[in-house]
C-alpha cells in the first residue's frame, strides 16, 4: 500500500513542470451527502474542499481535503485515474483525521488497524449519450463488518442529465449498495441508498469563466432520510 501512496505523491510532483496541466479549486457543500451517506450527523456545517490537480492525456493525479465549517469533521482523499475514450479506471484513497488531536496514524497501512479506504472504480460513460455508469469497490483498508472481516463494499450509480437554454441542466442519479456494506450499516444487501434530482445553472462571469451553482434534492431509500443541498466550485 505503501507503494500506492508514493506513485500519487511523485504524480503530484509532476504537476511543478507542467503548469498547464496543473489545477486548483474548492468546493463547497451547505450539507455533506456523499453517496446518499450523510457524512455529518451530528454537529453538522457547510464543507469545504480544497484541492489540487494534474491531467494529461487521459491522465488524472488529485489531492483533496474536506473540513467543515465548524471544525468539527476532516478528510483527506487522493486519487489517480486513466480515461481512455468512454472508459475511467481508478484508485481512490480515502483518510478521515483526528480533529481533536495534534497527532494521527496516515502512514499505517497495516490491514487490521489502518484508517485508509482504498476503493477502485469503473465508469462507462458513452461519448453520444448523456449518460454514465460507475462501479466503486472498497477493497483494502478500515472498510470492515462488525466481525473485523473486510466488507469489499460495493456500489453502483447510474446517472444521466439533461441539458437545455444554455447554462441550464437537470441530472438525476440513482445509487444502489450491492452487498453488506457501509452504504446501509452493513445490515443488509443489495438497496437502493441515492436517488439525486440535481438543477445546476451555471452562471458566465465575462463570458468567459462560469460558476456551477448547483442545488440538489437527495432521498436515501435504505434510511428514509431526505435532504436539498446548495454545492458550488470555483477552478483555477
Amino acid at each position: 500500500m505503501k507503494k500506492i501512496i508514493l506513485f500519487l505523491l511523485l504524480g503530484m510532483t509532476t504537476v511543478v513542470s507542467a503548469q498547464s496541466n496543473f489545477h486548483l479549486g474548492v468546493d463547497l457543500q451547505t450539507k455533506y451527502v456523499w453517496r446518499g451517506m450523510e457524512m455529518m450527523t451530528e454537529n453538522s456545517s457547510p464543507v469545504l474542499f480544497p484541492s489540487v490537480n494534474y491531467s494529461k492525456d487521459g491522465l488524472y493525479i488529485y489531492a483533496m481535503g474536506g473540513y467543515s465549517l465548524n471544525g468539527l469533521y476532516a478528510e483527506v482523499d487522493m486519487g489517480v485515474s486513466y480515461t481512455w475514450k468512454w472508459l475511467t479506471i481508478g484508485v481512490n484513497d480515502y483518510y478521515y483525521p483526528s480533529v481533536t488531536s495534534a497527532s494521527d496514524n496516515y502512514f499505517i497501512w497495516d490491514k487490521s488497524n489502518t484508517g485508509h479506504w482504498l476503493e477502485g472504480t469503473i465508469t462507462m460513460s458513452p461519448e453520444r449519450i448523456p449518460a454514465y455508469l460507475t462501479i466503486s469497490n472498497f477493497f483494502y483498508g478500515a472498510d470492515k463488518m462488525p466481525n473485523g472481516e473486510q466488507a469489499y463494499s460495493t456500489y453502483v450509480e447510474l446517472g444521466g442529465y439533461y441539458d437545455f437554454l444554455d447554462n441550464n441542466r437537470l441530472s438525476l442519479a440513482i445509487g444502489s449498495a450491492c452487498n453488506k456494506s457501509c452504504y446501509n450499516g452493513y445490515k443488509r444487501g443489495f438497496g437502493i441508498c441515492n436517488v439525486e434530482l440535481k438543477y445546476t445553472y451555471n452562471a458566465m462571469v465575462d463570458n468567459s469563466w462560469s460558476i456551477p451553482l448547483n442545488v440538489a434534492f437527495i432521498v436515501n431509500p435504505i434510511y428514509n432520510k431526505p435532504f436539498v443541498n446548495f454545492s458550488t466550485s470555483l477552478a483555477f
